[in-house]
C-alpha cells in the first residue's frame, strides 16, 4: 500500500514521538475496507463486536510503531494469535509516552479485541469493558490543547474521537454506545479542524459517515457523503464510487 498523502500542519505545541507521527494511519485505515471481521467475540449468545478491515500501511521497518501496527493489522484481519502481541506492543509505546491520548485510545481498542482470545463469557465482557474504559478516559481527558497537538498532520483531538466513534459504533447494543458513537461522528464532521487534516484522513471520516448512514437506511445522506468523497481525490475515492453503484 502506498503512502497516504499528507498536508503540512502547524507547528505542534507538543512534539510527539517518532512512533506517534505514524499512528494516525491506523485509525484512518479503519474506514478503508468494506468487509467486517470480529473485534470482540460473543459477549452474550451471538452478540459480536465488529470493525472494518485494516489494511497494512507502509512504515519504517525499524519503528516500534510499525511492528505494533503490523501485529494489530493481523489481529483485525482475523489472526487471534496476533492480538496479545499487538496489545503488548501498544502498551509499551503508551508507557513510553503516557500522555499520548491517541496511543491510549488504540491500546483500548486492542484491549477490547482480547475478547476474541477466550471462550469464557465473563472474560469477554471484562476485556470489552476494560477497552471501553480506556477509551472513555482518553475522551474525558481531551482538552483544547489537543487541537494543537498533531500526529501525522491530524490533531490528536480528531484521532481520539474518530477511533472512539468507530469502536462505539461496532459494540453490541447491550453496551449502549451507539448514540455516543453517532454524536462523536457528528462532532467530527462539523469540526473546522477536519478541513486542515490530510485528505486521506478526511476521506476516512467521510467514508465512515456514509457507511453509518447506509446502515441506518439513510440512503440519501449516504449518497451525499459518497459523492463528496468520490469527487475529492482522496485515497478512498474508489471505494466511494463502488459503494455508490451498490446504493
Amino acid at each position: 500500500m502506498s503512502h497516504l498523502p499528507r498536508r503540512s500542519a502547524p507547528t505542534p505545541a507538543h512534539q510527539p514521538s517518532s512512533c506517534a507521527l505514524h499512528t494516525w494511519a491506523l485509525v484512518l485505515l479503519l474506514a478503508l475496507g468494506a468487509a467486517v471481521v470480529p473485534v470482540a467475540a460473543q459477549a452474550a449468545e451471538s452478540t459480536t463486536v465488529n470493525t472494518t478491515t485494516i489494511a497494512t500501511t507502509a512504515m519504517p521497518a525499524d519503528s516500534a510503531c510499525a511492528a505494533a501496527l503490523a501485529q494489530f493489522n493481523r489481529a483485525v484481519g482475523g489472526d487471534d494469535a496476533a492480538i496479545d502481541s499487538a496489545l503488548s506492543q501498544w502498551r509499551k509505546l503508551l508507557a513510553a509516552d503516557p500522555g499520548n491520548l491517541a496511543l491510549a485510545t488504540y491500546t483500548g481498542a486492542a484491549t477490547a479485541m482480547q475478547a476474541r482470545t477466550t471462550v469464557f463469557p465473563w472474560k469477554k465482557m471484562a476485556h470489552a469493558d476494560d477497552g471501553l474504559a480506556m477509551i472513555d478516559k482518553a475522551l474525558a481527558q481531551l482538552a483544547p490543547a489537543h487541537d494543537t497537538q498533531w500526529l501525522g498532520g491530524v490533531p490528536v483531538s480528531l484521532l481520539v474521537r474518530f477511533t472512539a466513534a468507530g469502536t462505539f459504533n461496532a459494540m453490541p447494543a447491550m453496551f449502549n454506545r451507539a448514540d455516543r458513537g453517532a454524536r462523536l461522528m457528528d462532532e467530527l464532521l462539523k469540526n473546522p479542524l477536519l478541513a486542515a487534516a490530510p485528505l486521506g484522513f478526511q476521506g476516512a471520516v467521510w467514508l465512515r459517515a456514509a457507511d453509518d448512514a447506509a446502515r441506518a437506511q439513510r440512503s440519501d445522506e449516504a449518497r451525499r457523503w459518497l459523492q463528496k468523497l468520490a469527487a475529492s481525490g482522496a485515497p478512498q475515492a474508489g471505494a466511494a464510487q463502488a459503494r455508490l453503484k451498490a446504493l
